[in-house]
C-alpha cells in the first residue's frame, strides 16, 4: 500500500515539477526589466483587486447607512409620534395601531417596506405588519441590542434568525434596519422600530456604484502600470547603455592592463638581461685586466728583479749604485702592489659560474670567498632554502651579499658579521648584518653618493624585489633584500 501511495505521489508531483522547470526556464530568458514589469503587473493586479473589493464594500456599506439614515429620519418624523404612549404603557392603542398601518400602506416609503415591527425593552414585538408575530418574545441581541444603545443598525439579512420565520416565507434577503424611538424632547429610548426593505433597488444602486468604482480603479491601475512601464523602460534603456559603455571601458581597461603587464614583464626581462650583460661585461673587463695590464706588470717586475740583481752585483763599482738599487726596490714594491690590486679587481669584477650551483651553494660560496679574502669568520644561517632559483636571482644574491660584506668589512671592521637566508611565501629573504658603529640610515638612503648601496637597491628592485637598510649610530647595520624566487626566469642569455 505504501508503494502504491508513493507511486501516486510521484505521478502527482511530476507535472508540477515539469511546470516549475518550464517557469524557471521562461524567467531565466527574461531581462531584469521584463521580470520587474511582470512582477509589478502581478502586484498592481492584486492591489487593484484588493482596492476594488474594499471600495465596493465601502460603497455597499455607505448605501446601506444612507438608507438607514433616511429610515431613521422617517421614524423620527412619522413613526415616533405614534409610539410616545409606550413611555407610560406596554402596548399601543387602536388609534395608533391604525395610524401606523395607514403609514405603512399609504406613504411612498411605507410601500417600499416589506415588513415593520416595534420592539419593547424585553424583546417583545408590540406591533408588526404580520399580526401573527405580535406578542412574541426574542432575545435582545445583534442589531436590536445596538438600537437600544442608541445606534441605528442596518444590514442585508439572509433571514436565518428565529424572528424572521414569517419573512422567510416571502423573501430570501431583505435590508434589515433597527432605529431607536425616543421620548419627545429627551434622549430616553422607549421602543425600537425595525424595518425590512427589499434589496432589488438597493442592489442595483450598489452594483452600479461598484461597477463605476471598478472602472475608475481599473483605469487608474492601467495608467499607473503604463507610467511605470514607461519609466522602467527608459531606466532599462539607460542602464543598458551605461552597461554597454561600462563594458567597453572595462574592455579597454583590461586591454590597457594587459599591455601594462606586458610592458612590466618586458622591463623586468630587460633589467634581467642588463644584469646578465653587465656580468658578462665585468667578466670580460676582469679577463682583459688579467691578460693585459697584469701581464705587463708581471713582465716589468721580472725585468726589475733582473736589474736589481745586476745593480747589487756591480753596486760597489758604479757611481750612485746604492741609490739606484733603492729606487729600483721602490719601483718593484709599487709594481707588486699594483699587480695585486689589478688581480683583485679582475677577480672581483666577475662572478663564478653559478648556473650549476644551488641557491644554498651560491650563498655559501660568496661567504667563503669573503672569509678567504678578508681573513674573518662569519656566521652563516641557511634556513631550508629551495634547491633551484632563477639565475638572475642567484647573481643578484651573490652581488648583494658580496657588496654588503665588503662594506661591513671596510667601514665596521667585520665585527660579528652574519648572513641569514630563508624562504617565506615564495620569496627569498637575505639579511646581512654586523655589530659595527652603524650610521644614519635615513640620510644615507637619500644620497646617491654611496654607489654600493644604490647598486644593491637597483639590482633587487629590477627583479621586482624589496630592499631596505636598518642602521643607526652605535646600533650596527642590517641589509635586507626580499626577492621573488623565480624572478627573471628564462631571461638570462649566455
Amino acid at each position: 500500500m505504501q508503494k502504491s501511495h508513493l507511486i501516486a505521489r510521484q505521478t502527482y508531483l511530476r507535472p508540477t515539477i515539469r511546470m516549475r522547470l518550464r517557469m524557471d526556464t521562461l524567467l531565466n530568458h527574461l531581462s531584469v526589466a521584463q521580470r520587474f514589469m511582470l512582477a509589478s503587473f502581478a502586484v498592481l493586479l492584486l492591489g487593484m483587486l484588493g482596492i476594488g473589493w474594499w471600495v465596493g464594500q465601502q460603497i455597499a456599506t455607505g448605501v446601506i447607512h444612507r438608507t438607514a439614515a433616511t429610515t431613521a429620519l422617517y421614524v423620527d418624523s412619522f413613526i415616533a409620534p405614534n409610539l410616545q404612549e409606550l413611555a407610560q404603557r406596554d402596548s399601543l392603542t387602536v388609534k395608533h395601531v391604525t395610524s401606523l398601518s395607514r403609514l405603512m400602506r399609504d406613504t411612498q416609503l411605507g410601500q417600499q417596506i416589506a415588513a415593520f415591527k416595534v420592539w419593547d425593552a424585553h424583546g417583545r414585538i408590540i406591533y408588526s405588519t404580520e399580526p401573527a408575530g405580535i406578542g412574541r418574545v426574542f432575545p435582545v441581541q445583534g442589531g436590536l441590542a445596538r438600537a437600544w444603545r442608541g445606534e441605528v443598525a442596518a444590514r442585508i439579512s439572509d433571514l436565518q434568525d428565529d424572528e424572521n420565520a414569517l419573512e422567510r416565507e416571502h423573501q430570501t434577503r431583505l435590508l434589515e434596519i433597527y432605529s431607536p424611538v425616543r421620548l419627545r424632547g429627551t434622549e430616553q429610548i422607549i421602543a425600537v422600530a425595525e424595518f425590512y426593505q427589499t434589496v432589488d433597488d438597493l442592489q442595483r444602486e450598489i452594483g452600479a456604484a461598484q461597477r463605476w468604482s471598478w472602472l475608475v480603479v481599473g483605469i487608474t491601475t492601467l495608467v499607473m502600470y503604463l507610467l511605470l512601464a514607461g519609466f522602467v523602460q527608459r531606466a532599462s534603456d539607460t542602464i543598458a547603455s551605461q552597461q554597454a559603455a561600462l563594458s567597453n571601458q572595462v574592455s579597454r581597461l583590461t586591454h590597457l592592463l594587459k599591455q601594462n603587464a606586458e610592458l612590466h614583464e618586458r622591463v623586468r626581462r630587460a633589467a634581467a638581461r642588463t644584469t646578465a650583460l653587465n656580468e658578462r661585461f665585468l667578466r670580460r673587463i676582469g679577463a682583459e685586466l688579467h691578460d693585459g695590464p697584469a701581464q705587463d706588470i708581471s713582465l716589468a717586475l721580472l725585468r726589475l728583479d733582473h736589474e736589481i740583481a745586476r745593480c747589487e752585483m756591480y753596486g760597489g763599482a758604479r757611481p750612485n749604485g746604492q741609490q739606484d738599487s733603492e729606487n729600483l726596490a721602490v719601483i718593484e714594491t709599487s709594481l707588486q702592489h699594483a699587480l695585486q690590486e689589478v688581480r683583485a679587481i679582475s677577480s672581483g669584477l666577475g662572478v663564478p659560474n653559478l648556473g650549476d650551483l644551488t641557491l644554498a651553494e651560491t650563498v655559501a660560496q660568496v661567504v667563503r670567498a669573503h672569509e678567504r679574502r678578508s681573513g674573518t669568520k662569519l656566521l652563516l644561517n641557511l634556513d631550508d632554502l629551495p634547491t633551484q632559483a632563477s639565475l638572475p636571482v642567484k647573481i643578484t644574491v651573490y652581488r648583494v651579499i658580496q657588496e654588503a660584506l665588503n662594506n661591513a668589512y671596510r667601514h665596521a671592521g667585520g665585527i660579528n658579521q652574519q648572513v641569514l637566508a630563508r624562504c617565506e611565501t615564495g620569496d627569498l629573504i637575505v639579511e646581512i648584518s654586523d655589530r659595527g658603529s652603524g650610521f644614519d640610515g635615513a640620510q644615507v638612503a637619500g644620497s646617491d653618493e654611496h654607489l654600493g648601496l644604490v647598486g644593491m637597491r637597483e639590482r633587487v628592485e629590477s627583479l621586482g624585489g624589496l630592499f631596505r637598510i636598518e642602521s643607526g649610530p652605535g646600533c650596527g647595520t642590517k641589509v635586507i633584500a626580499r626577492l621573488p624566487l623565480q624572478a627573471g626566469e628564462g631571461m638570462y642569455e649566455r
